[in-house]
């Protein structure tokens, strides 16, 4: 027997809504930032990589310590607005990556518990239409199409080549 009720946490409709209000206010809250790249923006622009991070971390600091030795030709209060930005953008990414990834386990454990309660439907639906209830072959016909016949015959097609 397959294991099931993996995940017998669920949220309640007052729940489901309070989360969707709270993503409507996210997504309301940072709607001033938000920008449409096309798939050839995201390849011109990238992400800057770690080694690249860390060029501009040192020249950061050497702005905030040393700022006798920075350049006129960068707009240093833009670039403090930049890397303010980076930061907390980071960090709200980074929770909410990890937010995905709960919410992507709980889905998983939920999608599982559903399946095995579907084959063992489809077990009992099976074993009655074995018995001719009325019903019960319809019902059987239309989910076994959903199952995968593999054939036990081996197919050898002949290539002739002249």
């Amino acid at each position: 027997m397959a294991i099931t009720n993996l995940n017998n946490t669920h949220l309640t409709p007052a729940e489901v809504v309070a989360a969707q209000g709270a993503l409507t206010n996210l997504e309301n809250a940072l709607a001033g930032i938000n920008v449409n790249l096309t798939a050839e923006d995201r390849q011109k622009y990238g992400s800057i990589n770690e080694q690249n991070k860390l060029v501009v971390n040192k020249v950061n600091d050497y702005h905030l310590n040393q700022p006798a030795l920075q350049t006129a030709q960068v707009d240093w209060d833009e670039f403090d607005n930049d890397f303010t930005s980076r930061a907390n953008l980071e960090s709200l990414i980074a929770r909410l990556d990890s937010l995905s990834i709960r919410l992507k386990n709980a889905k998983i454990l939920h999608d599982y518990d559903n399946y095995q309660a579907a084959l063992t439907d489809y077990a009992y639906t099976s074993f009655m239409a074995g018995t001719a209830t009325p019903g019960y072959e319809t019902k059987m016909n239309d989910i076994k199409q959903f199952f995968a016949r593999t054939s036990t015959k081996t197919q050898n097609t002949p290539t002739d080549t002249p």
